[in-house]
């Protein structure tokens, strides 16, 4: 599976951290928005660069977006973080709009980097580009 991310987002370099850190089974793989892998993912599921709101999760041809994309990642990831399946209970447009709210705001909340997250040599092969 393929996470794509914006890797100049300091809030998504940390979801990319956290994950690089929990995922045990190596399960996912990562492409970032400023790459031209991700870019190239974003254009096959219909969403552009510019104004991105989303992260985005690719299986094959299964796409997900939102939080949609965080369940399943974060279910993929196993115990303790499968419990945060509960969520599904919460209507996707209520958690969907949380997530955009979030999104349009992080960077001046959490900050944004000039250059992108780079991965440490173990990790490296799980970036596409």
């Amino acid at each position: 599976m393929i996470i794509v991310f914006d890797a100049q987002c300091l809030l998504c370099n940390g979801w990319v951290k956290f994950l690089l850190r929990h995922d045990t089974q190596r399960a996912f793989r990562f492409a970032s928005i400023q790459g031209d892998t991700g870019k190239q993912l974003l254009a096959d599921a219909g969403l552009r660069v510019d104004g991105l709101q989303t992260l985005l999760l690719v299986d094959g041809p299964r796409i997900w977006k939102h939080t949609a994309a965080i369940l399943r990642v974060l279910n993929g990831l196993g115990w303790p973080w499968r419990l945060a399946w509960v969520a599904w209970l919460i209507p996707a447009p209520l958690r969907d709009a949380l997530y955009r709210f979030i999104a349009r705001n992080r960077y001046q909340w959490f900050g944004r980097s000039d250059t992108c997250l780079m991965p440490d040599t173990a990790e490296r092969d799980r970036f596409l580009d």
